[in-house]
């Protein structure tokens, strides 16, 4: 669960709303009440970078890595392809 910090707040307590960053706990910064960034690790900045990179059409494949030999999963399940979908069912 993501904290929610005003900026104010997390100016006042940046080595905390660090801390929690590192240990994965997001922190979200509002101004005026609406959020407007998020602090995050690196890891989780890491893995929506790559997320983004690959784009929507590698889907879930394109989370692939941090084991040994994920990469190589990653590449033969995008040697695939994607399927072509599911038929609609008839409701008539």
């Amino acid at each position: 669960m993501a904290t929610v910090q005003t900026i104010v707040e997390a100016k006042a307590h940046f080595s905390r709303c660090l801390r929690e960053a590192e240990s994965g706990e997001p922190v979200v910064l509002t101004r005026h009440g609406h959020p407007v960034a998020v602090l995050v690790s690196v890891e989780l900045f890491e893995q929506l970078e790559r997320l983004r990179a690959a784009g929507p059409e590698a889907g879930l494949v394109s989370l692939a890595g941090g084991w040994e030999g994920s990469e190589e999963v990653a590449e033969r399940a995008l040697e695939y392809g994607r399927s072509a979908g599911r038929r609609e069912p008839d409701l008539d």
